[in-house]
């Protein structure tokens, strides 16, 4: 029997306010050739992705920000999973930019870097979070996300005894 897990719901407006920040933050150290910049995006995602969207520092302002604006609840709200894998899926592309922008590798690394800030762009312009939608397929590394993350037992086989 497998262990159920806790979903918290989410205003999918922050995360597209948190994702847009992040793109700008990204590009910007791009443009500037400073490692730095996305290794601070990268741990404010795996610390997102780790302990909860609630963390997510760039996502932080939203609530004030909404309140400023007088903008009320969402309309619908929605489960924290598949930000949570897309911010670890970030996370990792960023780790591996910086690695290779390290190593003397820095065209590629650099382009994987480019490539989360313009998939945060896609989910900031757009709504669309193509992390969040390859979680929603539920392949094999969205299940060793839940096991590693939530300290999700893996499903047992009932046919096997």
């Amino acid at each position: 029997m497998s262990t159920p897990i806790q979903v918290r719901l989410i205003d999918p407006r922050g995360q597209r306010f948190g994702a847009g920040l992040s793109a700008i933050v990204l590009a910007a150290g791009v443009v500037l050739n400073a490692p730095i910049v996305p290794l601070l995006v990268a741990l404010a995602l795996g610390v997102s992705a780790a302990l909860g969207t609630r963390y997510w520092a760039l996502g932080r302002p939203w609530p004030t920000i909404r309140r400023l604006l007088k903008l009320g609840p969402p309309s619908s709200p929605e489960p924290e999973l598949g930000p949570r894998f897309a911010q670890g899926f970030g996370f990792i592309v960023l780790v591996a930019g910086l690695a290779l922008v390290a190593v003397g590798v820095p065209l590629l690394g650099w382009l994987l870097i480019g490539a989360v800030a313009a998939l945060q762009t896609v989910l900031a312009v757009t709504g669309i979070c193509i992390g969040c939608m390859l979680y929603g397929l539920h392949w094999w590394l969205p299940e060793v996300f839940d096991r590693f993350v939530f300290r999700v037992a893996a499903p047992r086989d009932s046919s096997t005894g």
